[in-house]
């Protein structure tokens, strides 16, 4: 009998211990506490919210960065500044998986905008939940030609305060919409003269 006491002692501290782990990690952040993203001023959880217009295109450019690198190592860093979790193992191993099937395995992609089509943001103390439509606009393109993108997708995205830094912790794709793909045209410097006789 004593035995079993002792177990269920032990039980119902070590569950204590968890439960005043987790209640504390919670409560340290506060209101007035703000958390860096990538070329905003810090953001409280209440701006986070509020701001989720520029927040969110702010930590999908980095993400998309990473998946302009062929690096390993420069892809989970980049990854890494603004992901963490669930986020950064799963878009990690997309872009890893996009390499090893011969999908852009060059730098060759530029994103001009990330514009925010439909966006719904509820908050869970410091964590936000995004209901996120927004569109790429950039170029893809090989040597003499770039090809200008305007795809549109769709995710439930979720946002937290990590290491003093707002990341992604949660990314479902939804859908890719990529009737908007646009036109060719030179790059740049290409003299459209050269090729023809």
């Amino acid at each position: 009998m004593g035995h079993v006491l002792g177990v269920g002692a032990a039980f119902a501290l070590g569950l204590g211990a968890v439960l005043f782990l987790w209640h504390g990690s919670r409560s340290s952040i506060s209101e007035t506490d703000s958390f860096t993203a990538p070329g905003l001023e810090p953001l409280t959880i209440s701006a986070a919210q509020e701001s989720f217009w520029q927040l969110t295109p702010a930590l999908l450019l980095e993400v998309y960065k990473a998946f302009g690198k062929t690096n390993e190592g420069e892809i989970y860093d980049t990854l890494a500044s603004v992901t963490d979790g669930e986020a950064l193992e799963y878009l990690y191993l997309e872009r890893i998986g996009a390499l090893a099937g011969g999908g852009l395995d060059e730098a060759d992609q530029t994103i001009h905008e990330i514009r925010l089509v439909n966006t719904v943001v509820e908050r869970d103390d410091a964590v936000l939940r995004f209901d996120a439509t927004w569109q790429v606009i950039g170029t893809v393109g090989h040597a003499e030609h770039l090809h200008v993108r305007g795809n549109t997708y769709s995710a439930d995205l979720v946002v937290a305060p990590i290491a003093g830094a707002w990341r992604i912790t949660g990314f479902t794709l939804r859908d890719v919409n990529r009737d908007s793909a646009g036109e060719t045209f030179l790059a740049p410097g290409v003299d459209a003269s050269a090729g023809t006789n």
